[in-house]
C-alpha cells in the first residue's frame, strides 16, 4: 500500500503568558497587566510512514529558527494530523507566522483526531489524548512534574529541557498509531484519490488498492455503487448514479 499524499504529524508546547495579579482565583487580567505574552517552545513532527521525529526549541534555536522550521514543514505537507491541532497547534504557529513576519504556508488540510474521536465514540470518561491512547491500548503520555517543568524549561533548566524533549516527541509518536486506528472512522479524510498519480483508484482515506464492491447504497438521489477498503475498513460509494433513465424521471416528478 503506498501514500502518495505528505501527511505531517503535529505537537506543540508553549510558555505560559506572564502576568502581573493580585489574587489566585476568579481574576480578570487586562492587557495592562500582562508582562510577557505566550509563545512557542517547541514543537515534535513526523511525516506518516517515515522513521524520525524532528524537534526543534527555543533552547537550542533563536525563536525565529523554530518558527521557520515549522512554516517549512507546513509548507510541504498535503494534511497536518495532530490531537485538536485545528484549534491549537495550528492556528498558533500561524500566530507566530504573524508576528516573525512571515507569509503564510501554502494550504494543506487538517486532521484533528479529536474531532474524530468526539464525533464518533460518545460516553468516553475523557477525551484527553493520554486517556484515548490508554483506552485503545496504544501507549501513554509521558509523565512529568506539571506546572514546574514549563516554568524550568523558561528558566532553562537542562535537564527540564531534557524531560520536555522526551515529553513533546512522546506526543507525536503515538499518534501515527491513533491515526491508523481512527482512519476507517475519519468522515472529514483528504480524499487519497487527489493526489493517486498511477490512475488506478484507492482507499479515499488510506490510499490501499485493495477496495471491494460490497452491495449498494441508497440515496434520497440515487443508488451508488458500495466499497470497503479490505486493508484499513472505510466504506465508500461510487461517484456515479446507477438508476435508470425512467427511475431518475419518476424521481423528478414523484411518481411512486
Amino acid at each position: 500500500m503506498g501514500r502518495s499524499m505528505k501527511i505531517l504529524l503535529l505537537d506543540i508546547e508553549t510558555a505560559p503568558h506572564e502576568a502581573y495579579t493580585w489574587g489566585v482565583r476568579k481574576q480578570y487580567i487586562t492587557p495592562a497587566q500582562i508582562i510577557k505574552p505566550s509563545y512557542v517552545l517547541c514543537f515534535a513532527a513526523k511525516w506518516l510512514g517515515k522513521k524520525g521525529v524532528i524537534f526543534r526549541s527555543v533552547q537550542e534555536n533563536t525563536a525565529l529558527q523554530v518558527t521557520k522550521k515549522a512554516r517549512e514543514l507546513l509548507d510541504e505537507a498535503d494534511a497536518v494530523v495532530g490531537y485538536f491541532s485545528s484549534g491549537f497547534d495550528v492556528p498558533r504557529l500561524r500566530m507566530e507566522f504573524m508576528w516573525h513576519g512571515l507569509k503564510p504556508p501554502s494550504p494543506h488540510k487538517d486532521i484533528d483526531l479529536y474531532k474524530a474521536v468526539r464525533k464518533n465514540f460518545k460516553g468516553l470518561p475523557s477525551y484527553k489524548l493520554d486517556y484515548v491512547l490508554k483506552w485503545l491500548d496504544i501507549g501513554a503520555k509521558v509523565k512529568h512534574e506539571g506546572f514546574d517543568l514549563w516554568k524550568k524549561c523558561i528558566e532553562g533548566d537542562e535537564k527540564a529541557w531534557r524531560t520536555m524533549k522526551r515529553y513533546n516527541i512522546g506526543d507525536v509518536k503515538p499518534l501515527e498509531d491513533l491515526y491508523n486506528r481512527l482512519l476507517p472512522w475519519i468522515s472529514a479524510h483528504p480524499n487519497q484519490n487527489v493526489y493517486n498519480d498511477n490512475g488506478v483508484r484507492v482507499c479515499v482515506n488510506c490510499g490501499s488498492e485493495n477496495v471491494n464492491r460490497r452491495g449498494w447504497q441508497q440515496t434520497n438521489c440515487g443508488k451508488y455503487e458500495r466499497h470497503r477498503c479490505m486493508d484499513c475498513g472505510k466504506w465508500m460509494r461510487g461517484r456515479h448514479t446507477q438508476l435508470s433513465d425512467s427511475t431518475k424521471q419518476k424521481m423528478l416528478v414523484g411518481v411512486s
